[in-house]
């Protein structure tokens, strides 16, 4: 591996920090992207040196309190520990995939049940607009994304323009997913009485 990147809210950590492990050699091949204290080794009128890495790419004041707050939930992770983390999340991927599969009038984007995957899944439902469908989910307390996911290009391989995308982590459980399979079924229903002429709902 020459390099390792990591978003430290994807670890259960604050936002707007992340780690980035590089090969020593490489990363002292590398010229720093910011300037400030404690990166520069010598300064002279015609030249400068950096100081080796990682501290030529750490430019002024870090963020302290992130850091702190990163390697706390490393941490807890750790102790969780990452098999059965993994496990836990093939266990719950494929029930949700499961229940989903159940759903009239929706469309799951990716490996079918029985395949083992990450515990989410992006989905299109008929005659709902993804954005639409979130909307309506935030109001019954369910959060889903919706939208390209960074995913245009497969989007427009599927056909698609935008999905939904309902993401697990190890703090949900399975009755988190018959609620949002009851909502999902129940804000589908509203859709379609709407289409249907039917306002009294």
């Amino acid at each position: 591996i020459d390099f390792l990147a990591a978003s430290g809210h994807k670890l259960c950590g604050p936002t707007g920090i992340g780690f980035l492990w590089g090969r020593e050699e490489l990363l002292n091949s590398m010229d720093p992207f910011m300037g400030g204290g404690e990166m520069i080794m010598d300064v002279y009128q015609q030249e400068s040196s950096y100081a080796p890495a990682p501290g030529r790419f750490e430019a002024g004041t870090p963020a302290i309190a992130q850091a702190i707050g990163m390697g706390a939930a490393v941490e807890y992770i750790q102790e969780i520990g990452m098999e059965r983390i993994h496990a836990y999340e093939v266990e719950l991927a494929g029930y949700l995939v499961k229940r989903m599969e159940s759903v009239e009038g929706v469309r799951i984007l990716g490996p079918s049940g029985g395949a083992e995957r990450a515990a989410l899944v992006a989905f299109v439902t008929e005659g709902v607009h993804p954005s639409d469908l979130s909307t309506f989910l935030d109001m019954e307390g369910i959060a889903i994304r919706a939208g390209h996911h960074c995913c245009q290009v497969l989007h427009r391989e599927l056909g698609y323009s935008h999905s939904a995308r309902a993401s697990l982590y190890f703090y949900n459980t399975k009755e988190d997913v018959d609620f949002f399979i009851e909502k999902l079924v129940e804000t589908l229903d509203f859709f379609r009485n709407i289409g249907n002429g039917d306002d009294s709902i």
